[in-house]
Protein backbone atom coordinates (compact mmCIF):
# COMPACT_ATOMS: atom_id res chain seq x y z
CA UNK A 1 0.00 0.00 0.00
CA UNK A 2 1.24 3.58 -0.56
CA UNK A 3 1.29 4.89 2.68
CA UNK A 4 1.21 8.60 1.24
CA UNK A 5 -2.06 8.07 0.80
CA UNK A 6 -2.73 7.78 4.35
CA UNK A 7 -2.45 10.51 7.03
CA UNK A 8 0.79 9.96 9.43
CA UNK A 9 0.46 8.37 12.72
CA UNK A 10 -3.10 7.24 11.64
CA UNK A 11 -4.25 3.58 13.54
CA UNK A 12 -5.24 0.62 11.37
CA UNK A 13 -7.36 -1.16 12.96
CA UNK A 14 -8.03 -4.84 12.85
CA UNK A 15 -11.52 -4.45 12.40
CA UNK A 16 -13.89 -1.30 11.57
CA UNK A 17 -17.54 -1.94 11.95
CA UNK A 18 -19.99 0.43 10.25
CA UNK A 19 -23.31 0.36 12.50
CA UNK A 20 -23.64 1.10 15.60
CA UNK A 21 -26.76 -1.27 16.51
CA UNK A 22 -27.01 -4.59 18.26
CA UNK A 23 -25.25 -6.39 15.84
CA UNK A 24 -22.02 -3.96 15.55
CA UNK A 25 -21.85 -3.74 19.36
CA UNK A 26 -22.14 -7.78 19.76
CA UNK A 27 -19.40 -7.95 17.19
CA UNK A 28 -17.08 -5.27 19.11
CA UNK A 29 -17.33 -6.94 22.44
CA UNK A 30 -16.73 -10.72 21.01
CA UNK A 31 -13.39 -8.53 18.35
CA UNK A 32 -12.55 -7.44 21.64
CA UNK A 33 -12.42 -10.77 23.45
CA UNK A 34 -10.38 -12.29 20.04
CA UNK A 35 -8.02 -9.39 20.91
CA UNK A 36 -8.72 -7.95 17.79
CA UNK A 37 -8.58 -4.09 17.48
CA UNK A 38 -11.76 -2.91 16.23
CA UNK A 39 -13.89 0.84 15.86
CA UNK A 40 -17.29 1.13 15.36
CA UNK A 41 -18.82 4.07 13.48
CA UNK A 42 -22.57 4.89 13.53
CA UNK A 43 -25.05 7.82 13.91
CA UNK A 44 -27.21 6.47 16.80
CA UNK A 45 -26.64 4.37 19.95
CA UNK A 46 -28.09 1.49 19.34
CA UNK A 47 -29.76 1.97 15.96
CA UNK A 48 -33.90 1.41 15.73
CA UNK A 49 -33.71 -0.96 18.46
CA UNK A 50 -32.94 2.34 20.42
CA UNK A 51 -36.40 3.52 19.74
CA UNK A 52 -38.00 0.55 21.26
CA UNK A 53 -40.66 1.08 24.21
CA UNK A 54 -40.59 -1.84 25.28
CA UNK A 55 -38.23 -5.29 24.72
CA UNK A 56 -39.76 -8.44 25.82
CA UNK A 57 -38.13 -10.55 24.17
CA UNK A 58 -34.71 -10.68 24.49
CA UNK A 59 -33.30 -14.04 26.43
CA UNK A 60 -32.90 -13.38 30.31
CA UNK A 61 -34.11 -9.61 30.19
CA UNK A 62 -37.33 -9.71 31.15
CA UNK A 63 -38.78 -6.20 30.00
CA UNK A 64 -36.47 -3.37 29.00
CA UNK A 65 -36.89 -0.11 26.95
CA UNK A 66 -34.75 -0.10 23.14
CA UNK A 67 -32.79 2.99 24.70
CA UNK A 68 -32.16 1.38 27.77
CA UNK A 69 -30.68 -2.21 26.58
CA UNK A 70 -28.90 -0.11 23.60
CA UNK A 71 -26.67 1.83 26.87
CA UNK A 72 -26.22 -1.53 27.80
CA UNK A 73 -24.53 -3.04 24.92
CA UNK A 74 -22.40 -0.02 24.10
CA UNK A 75 -21.14 -0.08 27.67
CA UNK A 76 -20.55 -3.61 27.14
CA UNK A 77 -18.24 -2.95 24.30
CA UNK A 78 -16.51 0.44 25.60
CA UNK A 79 -15.05 -1.32 28.75
CA UNK A 80 -13.84 -4.50 26.26
CA UNK A 81 -11.41 -1.54 24.46
CA UNK A 82 -13.78 -0.62 21.67
CA UNK A 83 -13.22 2.59 19.86
CA UNK A 84 -16.53 4.16 19.07
CA UNK A 85 -17.26 7.35 16.65
CA UNK A 86 -20.44 8.38 16.67
CA UNK A 87 -20.55 9.72 13.02
CA UNK A 88 -22.19 8.72 9.77
CA UNK A 89 -20.11 7.03 7.20
CA UNK A 90 -19.99 8.61 3.47
CA UNK A 91 -17.76 6.61 1.46
CA UNK A 92 -15.48 3.05 1.59
CA UNK A 93 -12.69 3.02 -0.26
CA UNK A 94 -10.48 -0.44 -0.85
CA UNK A 95 -6.55 0.89 -0.80
CA UNK A 96 -4.71 -1.95 -1.85
CA UNK A 97 -4.33 -3.79 1.21
CA UNK A 98 -6.61 -1.70 3.61
CA UNK A 99 -10.24 -0.29 3.82
CA UNK A 100 -10.51 3.78 4.17
CA UNK A 101 -13.92 4.95 6.03
CA UNK A 102 -14.59 8.33 5.64
CA UNK A 103 -17.47 10.12 7.93
CA UNK A 104 -19.61 13.02 7.19
CA UNK A 105 -17.29 15.17 9.92
CA UNK A 106 -14.38 14.72 7.55
CA UNK A 107 -12.47 12.08 9.33
CA UNK A 108 -11.04 8.98 7.73
CA UNK A 109 -10.02 5.84 9.48
CA UNK A 110 -8.33 2.64 8.47
CA UNK A 111 -8.51 -1.01 8.45
CA UNK A 112 -7.28 -4.87 7.59
CA UNK A 113 -11.15 -5.81 7.42
CA UNK A 114 -14.89 -4.41 7.35
CA UNK A 115 -17.92 -5.49 9.11
CA UNK A 116 -20.66 -3.91 7.79
CA UNK A 117 -23.89 -4.10 10.63
CA UNK A 118 -25.89 -1.31 9.15
CA UNK A 119 -29.00 -2.68 9.55
CA UNK A 120 -32.05 -1.03 7.45
CA UNK A 121 -33.82 2.39 7.40
CA UNK A 122 -37.14 3.18 8.22
CA UNK A 123 -39.84 3.04 4.75
CA UNK A 124 -42.21 5.75 4.28
CA UNK A 125 -45.43 6.19 2.96
CA UNK A 126 -44.47 8.27 -0.62
CA UNK A 127 -47.40 10.23 -0.18
CA UNK A 128 -46.56 14.20 -1.41
CA UNK A 129 -47.19 16.11 2.04
CA UNK A 130 -44.98 13.57 4.15
CA UNK A 131 -41.48 15.33 4.19
CA UNK A 132 -43.72 18.63 5.05
CA UNK A 133 -45.22 17.49 8.02
CA UNK A 134 -42.10 15.84 9.10
CA UNK A 135 -41.84 16.72 12.92
CA UNK A 136 -44.80 18.88 13.24
CA UNK A 137 -47.21 15.49 13.41
CA UNK A 138 -45.79 13.32 11.35
CA UNK A 139 -42.84 10.73 12.97
CA UNK A 140 -41.30 7.75 12.04
CA UNK A 141 -39.91 7.71 16.27
CA UNK A 142 -42.96 6.52 18.55
CA UNK A 143 -40.49 6.44 21.50
CA UNK A 144 -39.31 9.60 20.37
CA UNK A 145 -42.23 11.96 20.07
CA UNK A 146 -44.91 9.52 21.98
CA UNK A 147 -44.52 12.19 24.92
CA UNK A 148 -45.87 15.28 22.87
CA UNK A 149 -49.35 13.53 22.58
CA UNK A 150 -50.30 13.01 25.92
CA UNK A 151 -54.38 13.26 25.74
CA UNK A 152 -54.37 14.04 22.38
CA UNK A 153 -55.86 11.97 19.17
CA UNK A 154 -52.75 10.04 17.24
CA UNK A 155 -53.29 7.32 14.64
CA UNK A 156 -50.62 4.58 13.96
CA UNK A 157 -49.82 3.09 10.38
CA UNK A 158 -49.43 -0.45 10.00
CA UNK A 159 -50.15 -3.54 11.13
CA UNK A 160 -47.15 -5.73 12.88
CA UNK A 161 -44.94 -6.01 15.65
CA UNK A 162 -43.62 -2.04 15.46
CA UNK A 163 -46.73 -1.11 14.95
CA UNK A 164 -48.87 -3.14 17.04
CA UNK A 165 -46.16 -2.22 20.18
CA UNK A 166 -46.20 1.49 19.38
CA UNK A 167 -49.94 1.43 19.61
CA UNK A 168 -50.00 0.04 23.06
CA UNK A 169 -47.59 2.39 24.46
CA UNK A 170 -48.97 5.52 22.33
CA UNK A 171 -52.51 4.18 24.48
CA UNK A 172 -51.34 5.07 27.87
CA UNK A 173 -50.39 8.81 26.68
CA UNK A 174 -52.61 9.52 24.13
CA UNK A 175 -56.89 9.98 24.84
CA UNK A 176 -57.40 8.03 21.56
CA UNK A 177 -55.04 5.88 18.94
CA UNK A 178 -56.33 5.26 15.50
CA UNK A 179 -54.52 1.72 14.19
CA UNK A 180 -54.55 1.74 10.64
CA UNK A 181 -53.66 -1.17 8.48
CA UNK A 182 -54.63 -2.08 4.93
CA UNK A 183 -54.10 -6.00 5.80
CA UNK A 184 -57.40 -8.10 7.29
CA UNK A 185 -55.48 -8.70 10.49
CA UNK A 186 -53.23 -8.12 12.48
CA UNK A 187 -49.72 -9.61 11.87
CA UNK A 188 -46.89 -10.58 14.63
CA UNK A 189 -46.27 -11.36 18.07
CA UNK A 190 -49.35 -12.68 19.37
CA UNK A 191 -48.63 -11.09 23.15
CA UNK A 192 -48.53 -7.38 21.11
CA UNK A 193 -51.87 -8.27 19.02
CA UNK A 194 -53.87 -8.91 22.33
CA UNK A 195 -52.55 -6.04 24.00
CA UNK A 196 -53.83 -4.33 20.88
CA UNK A 197 -57.09 -5.95 21.19
CA UNK A 198 -57.94 -5.29 24.70
CA UNK A 199 -56.77 -1.35 24.99
CA UNK A 200 -60.36 -0.04 25.82
CA UNK A 201 -58.96 3.49 23.27
CA UNK A 202 -57.29 1.72 20.43
CA UNK A 203 -59.23 1.50 17.50
CA UNK A 204 -58.19 -0.53 14.49
CA UNK A 205 -58.97 0.36 10.71
CA UNK A 206 -58.41 -2.88 8.57
CA UNK A 207 -58.74 -3.15 5.04
CA UNK A 208 -57.57 0.66 4.97
CA UNK A 209 -54.70 3.13 3.52
CA UNK A 210 -54.18 6.82 4.18
CA UNK A 211 -54.18 8.51 1.03
CA UNK A 212 -53.28 12.02 1.99
CA UNK A 213 -52.32 13.91 4.85
CA UNK A 214 -53.68 17.40 5.70
CA UNK A 215 -52.94 20.60 6.89
CA UNK A 216 -51.31 24.23 6.90
CA UNK A 217 -48.70 25.08 9.31
CA UNK A 218 -48.72 21.45 11.07
CA UNK A 219 -50.91 17.55 10.18
CA UNK A 220 -54.53 18.11 11.23
CA UNK A 221 -56.47 15.22 9.65
CA UNK A 222 -55.29 12.04 7.03
CA UNK A 223 -57.28 11.20 4.28
CA UNK A 224 -58.43 6.73 4.11
CA UNK A 225 -59.45 5.27 1.51
CA UNK A 226 -62.12 3.29 3.43
CA UNK A 227 -65.36 5.22 4.44
CA UNK A 228 -65.27 5.59 8.69
CA UNK A 229 -68.08 6.97 10.68
CA UNK A 230 -69.79 7.93 7.22
CA UNK A 231 -66.12 10.40 6.33
CA UNK A 232 -63.31 9.43 4.50
CA UNK A 233 -61.27 11.89 6.95
CA UNK A 234 -60.21 11.88 10.46
CA UNK A 235 -59.70 14.57 12.59
CA UNK A 236 -55.79 13.60 14.27
CA UNK A 237 -53.02 15.61 16.47
CA UNK A 238 -50.25 12.98 15.40
CA UNK A 239 -49.29 10.71 12.94
CA UNK A 240 -47.18 7.51 13.41
CA UNK A 241 -45.63 5.45 10.27
CA UNK A 242 -44.40 1.76 11.37
CA UNK A 243 -44.61 0.45 8.40
CA UNK A 244 -41.28 -1.33 8.31
CA UNK A 245 -37.65 -0.73 7.24
CA UNK A 246 -35.62 -1.45 3.96
CA UNK A 247 -31.80 -2.13 3.29
CA UNK A 248 -29.60 1.08 2.65
CA UNK A 249 -27.52 -0.45 0.06
CA UNK A 250 -25.51 3.07 -0.35
CA UNK A 251 -22.20 1.29 1.47
CA UNK A 252 -22.36 -2.68 -0.07
CA UNK A 253 -23.00 -0.81 -3.50
CA UNK A 254 -19.23 1.18 -3.16
CA UNK A 255 -18.01 -2.34 -2.36
CA UNK A 256 -19.24 -3.96 -5.10
CA UNK A 257 -20.77 -6.48 -2.92
CA UNK A 258 -23.35 -8.89 -3.81
CA UNK A 259 -26.80 -8.07 -2.86
CA UNK A 260 -30.10 -9.86 -3.48
CA UNK A 261 -33.31 -8.69 -5.39
CA UNK A 262 -34.33 -6.84 -2.15
CA UNK A 263 -31.05 -5.11 -1.84
CA UNK A 264 -30.16 -6.99 1.20
CA UNK A 265 -26.31 -8.17 1.83
CA UNK A 266 -26.00 -11.87 0.52
CA UNK A 267 -23.85 -13.87 3.00
CA UNK A 268 -22.18 -17.33 3.32
CA UNK A 269 -22.12 -19.35 6.18
CA UNK A 270 -19.56 -17.14 8.14
CA UNK A 271 -21.34 -14.53 7.43
CA UNK A 272 -18.81 -13.24 4.63
CA UNK A 273 -19.98 -11.30 1.66
CA UNK A 274 -18.75 -11.91 -1.83
CA UNK A 275 -15.81 -9.40 -1.43
CA UNK A 276 -12.86 -10.10 0.48
CA UNK A 277 -12.32 -9.07 3.73
CA UNK A 278 -15.85 -7.96 4.29
CA UNK A 279 -18.42 -9.10 6.54
CA UNK A 280 -21.66 -8.29 7.39
CA UNK A 281 -24.41 -9.33 10.13
CA UNK A 282 -27.90 -8.00 11.29
CA UNK A 283 -30.93 -6.95 9.52
CA UNK A 284 -29.00 -6.07 6.46
CA UNK A 285 -28.36 -9.33 5.25
CA UNK A 286 -29.84 -12.56 4.08
CA UNK A 287 -28.86 -14.91 7.02
CA UNK A 288 -31.81 -15.80 9.51
CA UNK A 289 -33.86 -16.11 7.03
CA UNK A 290 -34.03 -12.19 7.10
CA UNK A 291 -35.87 -12.82 10.84
CA UNK A 292 -34.61 -9.30 11.85
CA UNK A 293 -34.53 -9.48 15.83
CA UNK A 294 -32.24 -8.23 18.07
CA UNK A 295 -31.15 -12.56 19.57
CA UNK A 296 -30.63 -12.78 15.65
CA UNK A 297 -28.67 -9.62 15.09
CA UNK A 298 -26.72 -10.65 17.80
CA UNK A 299 -25.75 -14.45 16.69
CA UNK A 300 -25.03 -13.37 13.26
CA UNK A 301 -22.51 -10.93 14.31
CA UNK A 302 -20.73 -13.35 17.22
CA UNK A 303 -20.41 -15.65 14.34
CA UNK A 304 -18.82 -12.94 11.76
CA UNK A 305 -16.53 -12.11 14.61
CA UNK A 306 -15.35 -15.01 15.01
CA UNK A 307 -14.57 -15.64 11.47
CA UNK A 308 -12.52 -12.33 10.95
CA UNK A 309 -9.96 -13.15 13.59
CA UNK A 310 -9.55 -16.83 11.99
CA UNK A 311 -9.28 -14.64 8.66
CA UNK A 312 -6.57 -12.34 10.56
CA UNK A 313 -4.80 -15.13 11.54
CA UNK A 314 -4.69 -16.93 8.15
CA UNK A 315 -3.48 -13.53 6.86
CA UNK A 316 -0.57 -13.04 9.35
CA UNK A 317 0.43 -16.63 8.64
CA UNK A 318 0.32 -16.48 5.26
CA UNK A 319 2.79 -13.26 5.68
Amino acid sequence: MNLKLMPENNTIFDCIVIGTGMAGYTASIYLSRYKVTNLIIGNVVGGQASEAHKIENYPGIRSISGFELAQKFNDHAKDLGAEIQLDTVTKVAKLDKLYEVSTASGKRFYSKTLLITTGKKRRKLGLKEEDKFMGKGLTYCTTCDGPFYKDKVVAVIGGSDAANSSSIYLSEIAQKVYQIYRGEKLRGEQAWIDQVHKAKNIEVLFNTNVIAINGRDKLESIDIDAKFNSSNNIVVDGLFIEIGAIPDPTIPKQLNIKLDDEDYIVVDQTQATSTEGIWAAGDITTASNKYAQIVTAAGEAALAARSIFEYLQKITIDK
